[in-house]
């Protein structure tokens, strides 16, 4: 059966009087050593399917990166083009599943749930011991890496620190809603008002975090924390795709004060440059929304200096 990408795009999104409305994550099983007959961090048990090009997914292999789980946990990419099968294993030594030979991330959630009939979606975090899906909600899955696999870390950092938790906890809630999931919600809208309403919300969050971090170099201090990570992942994908292709087109994360060299700052953390491909987030948004891009060109890459210092080590 002939299917197309632009087939995939319409099929996975619910939308409801105009308004995309996230598919809520079916897996959040917990990794915990205390748990009977659960699982255990183990070095070598776990597994993660990502795919570079998704932000939820960017969350956590930047975790994995900062608290040096690559020994302990190990990883496989999937193509960023999908088509109407879904997220696909289609180049060896490239996009492959090392652990169990998919061809379709689908298969795993197969594995787990042969009655599963949602949407396929990344990141996974897949146990090995017990062949089947741990996890498949990414605020889970960094939070746990942070947590429960910091001992297995070659540099553990402290992301989620107790006596923040609460306030990391909400201001994680007001993010996701007006900026990480709020630009989807601009851009797989169908209504105008819906649309506009949810680019209002994108902007005044952000406007929030601009004064924010005028007094600190972080949304936390000094450091960054999970909060400054779930963020980043929509920072640095939104002058190139989101402005564009979502139409978040009120400003670039370029014109902030605050939040430009903020962004700089986070993308030259130890580790964290190398987890981004501005050419998979490109091919991917740009050429698998055909009902938002029909003709499925690739936007030009704009001229971001993220190499320029941010300077803001002082504050």
């Amino acid at each position: 059966m002939k299917s197309t990408a632009g087939d995939f795009a319409l099929d996975e999104r619910e939308r409801r009087g105009g308004e995309f409305v996230r598919q809520q994550s079916r897996f959040r099983d917990w990794v915990s050593a205390e748990k009977p007959g659960g699982s255990a961090p183990q070095p070598g048990r776990y597994h993660l399917y990502v795919c570079r090009a998704c932000p939820w997914a960017h969350r956590t292999i930047i975790g994995r990166a900062l608290m040096g789980l690559e020994q302990a946990v190990s990883i496989s990419y999937v193509d960023p083009i999908r088509d109407a099968r879904g997220w696909a294993f289609t180049t060896p030594g490239v996009y492959e599943d090392t652990v169990n030979g998919f061809d379709f991330l689908a298969q795993a959630y197969a594995a787990a749930d042969p009655s599963y009939r949602g949407r396929v979606t990344v990141p996974v975090l897949w146990d090995r011991e017990r062949t089947t899906i741990v996890n498949n909600e990414s605020a889970d899955i960094l939070r746990m890496l942070s947590t429960v696999f910091a001992p297995l870390g070659e540099h553990p950092q402290e992301l989620y620190p107790p006596a923040l938790a609460a306030e990391i906890d909400a201001l994680n809630e007001r993010i996701y809603e007006q900026v990480n999931n709020g630009v989807y919600r601009a851009g797989f809208s169908t209504d105008q008002r819906v649309y506009e309403r949810a680019v209002r919300g994108v902007f005044e969050l952000l406007d929030e975090l601009d004064a924010r971090l005028e007094q600190s170099r972080f949304l936390f201090g000094p450091v960054p924390l999970e909060t400054d990570w779930r963020l980043f992942t929509t920072l640095i994908r939104f002058d190139a795709v989101y402005q564009v292709h979502f139409k978040c087109s009120l400003r670039k994360i370029t014109e902030y004060r605050n939040l430009w060299p903020y962004l700089r700052d986070l993308y030259q953390w130890p580790g964290v440059a190398e987890t981004v491909s501005f050419e998979e987030i490109r091919a991917h948004y740009y050429r698998t929304h055909a009902d938002i891009n029909p003709t499925r060109l690739v936007a030009v890459m704009p001229a971001l200096q993220l190499w320029e210092p941010p300077g803001r080590e002082g504050r």
